[in-house]
């Protein structure tokens, strides 16, 4: 008869050191600096991918606008929206914003949370897909306070080149073309000449976006920061051009990209030989007689 092998015999003891053994604190100390140093291999590339999303989503929002750009043209014999309202040989260029004007100082005004009373509104509403949200780039925290005592969105934080649809800034002087029909368009060209761009949330006011040409092209002691473009995607601001593209550009120059204000910033800042001014103002305009 084929006999069984007994168990192998536990004291009372051991079973129960068994079943109550655990982590010893050095064991403990080395799990715990083990995920701090995951964390800290983690969390940088996580917050870059998160910085890559907003800058991409910002890039569809200003194509989307871009579109809608293009459609109100279209339906107008060519006529461009102006990036402020003015005057043009006694014909009424209006204002793409509706006349909206945000400030950090004053989130209670309805220009920065009133979407009925300015963005829909706006000559480019009819365009826009019945969306809000691609009037404003993600990355953009600003808020307004609506009459319920909510923060909400701001918003805009979208501006219209000066030198697009109008009217000119006079401080660059007399001899700078305004397009204001699609057919001006000519020099430099759709596909160099930007539109719209993400302007700071502590310098955007009005959407009229100035370039200042003052200096342009060879005498960069003359370079002024009228208004300062957005550098939320890794000091980089989204651009979109005539031609209906858009894209990312990085700045620079630390002077494009000052420490974020809690109030407006001072605009119409000069900024000798910055190569940022350069760079805009070879994408906004060319002189009336065609020489640089």
């Amino acid at each position: 008869m084929k006999r069984m092998k007994s168990p192998i015999p536990h004291t009372k003891g051991s079973y129960a050191k068994s079943l109550n053994q655990g982590f010893t604190l050095i064991e403990l100390l080395v799990v715990i600096a083990i995920i701090a140093i995951l964390a800290g291999m983690l969390l940088p590339a996580l917050s870059k991918a998160k910085t890559k999303a907003h800058g991409i989503l910002c890039m569809n929002n200003n194509k989307q606008m871009m579109l809608a750009w293009r459609f109100y043209a279209d339906d107008n014999e060519g006529k461009l929206v102006g990036a402020s309202e003015w005057q043009l040989n006694g014909r009424r260029v209006p204002n793409w914003t509706a006349g909206s004007w945000l400030t950090l100082g004053s989130p209670k005004d309805p220009s920065n949370w009133n979407h009925e009373q300015y963005t829909r509104r706006s000559p480019l509403w009819n365009y826009c897909g019945g969306s809000e949200k691609i009037w404003k780039c993600p990355a953009d925290k600003s808020y307004g306070i609506d009459p319920s005592g909510q923060r909400v969105p701001r918003i805009r934080s979208m501006s219209m080149n000066n030198w697009v649809g109008g009217p000119a800034w006079s401080a660059s002087g007399n001899q700078w073309k305004t397009y204001t029909k699609e057919s001006d368009l000519t020099d430099p060209g759709p596909s160099m000449t930007f539109v719209l761009l993400d302007e700071r949330e502590d310098s955007i006011n009005d959407g009229y976006f100035v370039v200042d040409m003052a200096g342009f092209p060879g005498t960069g002691s003359s370079y002024k920061i009228v208004d300062y473009p957005a550098s939320y995607h890794n000091g980089a601001a989204t651009f979109a051009y005539a031609d209906g593209h858009s894209d990312i550009h990085r700045w620079s120059d630390p002077r494009t990209m000052p420490t974020l204000s809690k109030a407006n910033i001072p605009l119409n800042v000069p900024s000798p030989n910055n190569q940022d001014v350069f760079w805009m103002q070879e994408r906004s305009t060319r002189t009336i007689n065609g020489s640089r």
